[in-house]
């Protein structure tokens, strides 16, 4: 029933877009620099705790755009695969995690071609996996984050740079071999993306 929600929340989302962006609808793709937090290892003799090392990720999506003089509001629909290393036992496990993410920005435009914008970024994790190990669920599958940034334009074409971070408290608890684990999955990462507008821009 979840998936079915969201699903029809994602058509609803993307209908918004198109029928909604009066200035600018168009696809967007990029590379992230991402990590998760602690992964912390609890037994009956020690309580270990793994850092994770940032890896790359990538995002793909749809974005609408609404002018209002200096300061423009910019939706998004993005489909995002972020992905940490931790070294557990003196061996390297991926922690892999795919998303949709929602952010709402708001930005505002300075000098020529370059712009500022920050806003919320709803999430719904779809999947999250650790060294072939799927977890029933993290706490939360709904959660909250922040995007800041900032871009450049050229006619159609958008490239933007942007610090996000999960701000709500969500682990993913599992039990293997008699040893309990708790892993934070809120992502922090650096994401550079390349955008093209699908239609005419107005200014």
């Amino acid at each position: 029933m979840k998936k079915r929600i969201v699903l029809f929340s994602i058509a609803f989302i993307a209908s918004f877009l198109v029928m909604n962006a009066q200035n600018g609808f168009g696809i967007k793709a990029g590379l992230s620099y991402n990590s998760n937090g602690d992964l912390k290892e609890f037994t009956t003799d020690v309580d270990n705790i793994y850092k994770g090392q940032s890896k790359s990720g990538f995002n793909v999506g749809l974005f609408g755009k609404i002018n209002l003089g200096a300061i423009y509001i910019r939706p998004e629909l993005v489909y995002t695969k972020t992905t940490s290393e931790y070294e557990i036992n003196s061996q390297a496990e991926d922690f892999e995690m795919s998303k949709i993410d929602v952010p709402v920005l708001v930005g505002l435009k300075l000098i020529g071609p370059i712009n500022v914008f920050a806003g919320p970024a709803f999430q719904y994790i779809l999947d999250n996996d650790l060294n072939g190990l799927d977890f029933e669920k993290v706490e939360n599958e709904f959660s909250l984050g922040i995007n800041i940034g900032a871009s450049v334009e050229f006619g159609r074409i958008g490239i933007d740079v942007r610090y996000e971070r999960g701000l709500s408290e969500n682990e993913a608890s599992w039990s293997k071999a008699g040893e309990e684990f708790t892993l934070d999955s809120r992502p922090e990462q650096i994401i550079f993306s390349l955008s093209y507008s699908l239609t005419k821009k107005k200014e």
